[in-house]
């Protein structure tokens, strides 16, 4: 009894910051596994594939599109199926770390395989996106449910603009170099390009390390008497009816799942977009590529100290609001740049334009990601922190699967320009439910569950 009451002291108190080390190792998985997302999903692979892969020029790779869209839209279903349960069993085991080295595992693995998948292996392309990125997606909940445990609430801003600042300085490191040896993106190219899944596989494995080793594991395991897939379907279902004592937190994943819908698409379709709609070249996609990821570094640590200062709502705010200017600028590009060249005497390209509406979005990328994922960490209990960040996923893939469908179908049929302002609906909608959210009230209710919590165990 002693012991448990001793326990229960020590993690009521205030929560203190982690030894830098173990939080620069946390960072460092937002460093390594950005090779995946900017390599695979975003700059040369996602490409590659519309392009190459499945191709079909005459109906401006509207199949293409459509089919990438399938590809990413049923990994991200598949983690909103998983997520929660996953981290059930996360809580209750105190298994965080395994699960996440597990994922780190299936990532390498099935990034490294997409050397094989040549012109015309359609089927084989959309198998490995589907496996990767589901295992991809995964080890991002996981990695964030670490988050409450490495400092106090008024540090998780810095702490994640940090870790996502990191990140796109490892996107920096990962595809700066390997953009400029692959060159353009084209079948007679393709020998050269297929080697991008080893690389982007062999730079996360190595990068990785040092979160593994430095990463701590905390609480205890529980002892079960039941299959651990009952215990989960127990906690996620007994976790949902709490869900009413944790309004700002549903309320906020509402707005989140709009806003990320707008996210992902710009993730999945931006450098299509550039190739298909604006028509730049190699070395425009290349600079693009360099502005967007100092910009989001910029944005997502400038921003996460920003956060703490003014609140981690008002924060996320703010970037939907610098989204939907974004998004405005992106879909206008083509016409601004005829308008400009007619009225000042310009003689501009779409791409020379576009490379200053990337700064914008670039900002907007990291700290609005930055934002969302500190704002999670505030309305989270200590003692459901994997268990809500799997909610978190959810909210996340669920956005990916309702924004990447939604937009391979209209685009399908009013073409990829037109339907990028979907993006900006997305954002606006985020924004009307974000307004009902409150960030002290919502905090308080992470308290008061803790406090129940400790109080019940020092009781047993």
């Amino acid at each position: 009894m002693s012991t448990v009451r001793r326990e229960a002291t020590a993690s009521q108190s205030p929560r203190s910051l982690a030894p830098r080390r173990e939080i620069f190792g946390w960072a460092m998985f937002d460093f390594a596994n950005q090779a995946y997302t900017l390599l695979i999903i975003t700059v040369v692979f996602g490409e590659l594939f519309t392009t190459v892969i499945v191709g079909d020029r005459g109906d401006d790779y509207r199949l293409a599109n459509l089919l990438w869209s399938l590809a990413l839209a049923l990994s991200f279903l598949l983690v909103v199926v998983t997520a929660p349960l996953c981290g059930a069993i996360m809580d209750y085991q105190a298994s965080r770390k395994r699960f996440l080295f597990m994922s780190y595992l299936a990532t390498v693995i099935t990034t490294a395989l997409l050397y094989f998948v040549t012109p015309g292996m359609v089927w084989l392309g959309m198998v490995l996106i589907i496996a990767s990125n589901y295992a991809y997606s995964m080890g991002e909940s996981f990695i964030a449910s670490f988050l409450p445990d490495l400092g106090p609430p008024e540090s998780l801003g810095k702490i994640s603009g940090f870790g996502w600042s990191l990140g796109y300085v490892g996107g920096l490191c990962a595809a700066g170099f390997t953009l400029m040896v692959l060159g353009e993106t084209s079948a007679e190219n393709f020998e050269r390009l297929r080697w991008i899944g080893p690389f982007a596989a062999g730079f996360f494995l190595i990068t990785a390390i040092p979160t593994f080793m430095w990463l701590r594991e905390r609480g205890t395991s529980q002892p079960h008497t039941q299959p651990y897939y009952r215990i989960a379907l127990n906690r996620v279902t007994t976790t949902l009816h709490e869900l009413r004592h944790f309004r700002d937190l549903a309320i906020f994943l509402v707005s989140l799942l709009f806003s990320m819908a707008g996210v992902y698409i710009i993730i999945a379709f931006a450098f299509i977009y550039g190739a298909q709609v604006i028509g730049w070249d190699s070395t425009t996609r290349n600079i693009m590529f360099i502005i967007v990821q100092i910009t989001a570094a910029a944005g997502a640590l400038g921003f996460g100290v920003l956060q703490d200062r003014i609140g981690t709502r008002a924060t996320y705010l703010m970037t939907l609001v610098m989204w939907i200017a974004a998004i405005l600028a992106i879909w206008a590009t083509p016409e601004l740049t005829a308008w400009l060249n007619a009225h000042f005497l310009l003689n501009w390209e779409p791409q020379q334009l576009f490379l200053v509406v990337g700064c914008l979005a670039g900002l907007s990328l990291g700290s609005s990601q930055s934002a969302s994922r500190a704002l999670v960490g505030l309305f989270s209990p200590q003692h459901k922190a994997a268990e809500f960040f799997g909610f978190w996923g959810v909210a996340n893939k669920l956005a990916g699967v309702i924004g990447i469908i939604g937009l391979g179908l209209l685009q399908s049929v009013v073409g990829l320009q037109a339907s990028i302002l979907f993006c900006a609906a997305l954002f606006f909608i985020a924004i009307i439910i974000c307004l009902w959210v409150n960030q002290s009230r919502g905090q308080q209710a992470a308290k008061n569950w803790d406090a129940r919590h400790e109080g019940e165990r020092s009781t047993d």
